[in-house]
């Protein structure tokens, strides 16, 4: 269920100077399938759809672009009047990636590309061992964290969920349907901090910690259950610089008139179950490419 111009979270695209090995770490560590090649670009996926990330073969690592499902036609209609008269730069007038029926790319806030698209193609996966049950959500840190914050609720009409301290360095949850969060907006340096996907229980996170250590690697932090969205999560560094999530138990909410829950300052709402977070944590991550000056 969702009440506004988008009604889920879409693809993720990230260019990686590691290419064989970021897609090797997607299918043996995160437990995704590759759907389809097509030349330097590797599609990939646990639900049953074209794919729910792509990696892109590059010398640099980065952000290619954050994707968004529009409800509809007309939805993605309104979203490109709404860029438009914002006057963000549009860079695709079409998908920029296969298996999607259609859609446009703009370059928003702080030179983040959004892909706002319709019909992604479906595909029924076939039976595997293990994995996540589909993409769920994304963290980024830009440095004008509330501009951006208002940008969501603006132009896509997401809702504030939680709202993390009361000072000038507030953090934010937004939804755009019933799960807790589909964005969480926290203040840094203009960087991407992890795509997140959804397993079916908490039995699945200490898996894919035994599938790290199998491989001579380490989990950088969790499991942990979250204040922010209750959920139980863990967390991995891919070789490109971002940041992996694994989480399961997401706080789901029906009221789409609920008011944020407020975190006052110095509450503990990372983690329920101590106050613990590895140093360097938030330092991860991946910045935009130069998307926006092609």
């Amino acid at each position: 269920m969702s009440w506004g111009v988008i009604s889920e979270m879409g693809p993720v695209a990230i260019r990686t100077s590691d290419f064989a090995q970021s897609v090797q770490d997607a299918q043996q560590i995160l437990g995704l399938r590759e759907t389809h090649r097509d030349g330097g670009v590797s599609y990939l996926a646990a639900a049953d759809v074209h794919h729910e990330l792509s990696y892109i073969e590059s010398d640099i690592d980065g952000v290619e672009s954050l994707g968004l499902i529009a409800g509809n036609g007309d939805a993605l209609k309104e979203i490109r009047k709404r860029v438009e008269h914002e006057g963000f730069r549009i860079v695709s007038e079409k998908p920029a990636r296969d298996g999607v029926e259609d859609g446009f790319t703009f370059v928003g806030p702080e030179g983040f590309a959004f892909e706002i698209s319709i019909g992604l193609g479906r595909e029924k996966a076939p039976a595997k061992g293990f994995g996540p049950q589909r993409y769920g959500h994304f963290n980024f840190h830009p440095q004008d964290h509330h501009g951006m914050v208002d940008f969501l609720q603006r132009v896509l009409d997401f809702r504030v969920s939680d709202v993390i301290g009361t000072g000038g360095s507030a953090g934010y949850f937004l939804r755009c349907n019933t799960e807790h969060h589909g964005i969480a907006v926290l203040k840094g340096r203009g960087t991407l901090h992890h795509h997140a996907w959804q397993v079916q229980d908490v039995t699945d996170l200490t898996k894919i910690g035994d599938r790290m250590h199998a491989l001579g690697r380490e989990l950088l932090w969790g499991p942990v259950r979250h204040g922010a969205g209750n959920n139980i999560a863990c967390y991995y560094l891919e070789h490109s610089g971002n940041v992996v999530e694994l989480y399961a138990d997401m706080e789901q909410i029906y009221n789409d008139d609920r008011e944020p829950v407020v975190w006052e300052d110095g509450e503990v709402w990372w983690n329920q179950w101590n106050s613990y977070v590895p140093d360097g944590f938030r330092s991860h991550g991946l910045a935009p490419t130069d998307l926006a000056r092609r």
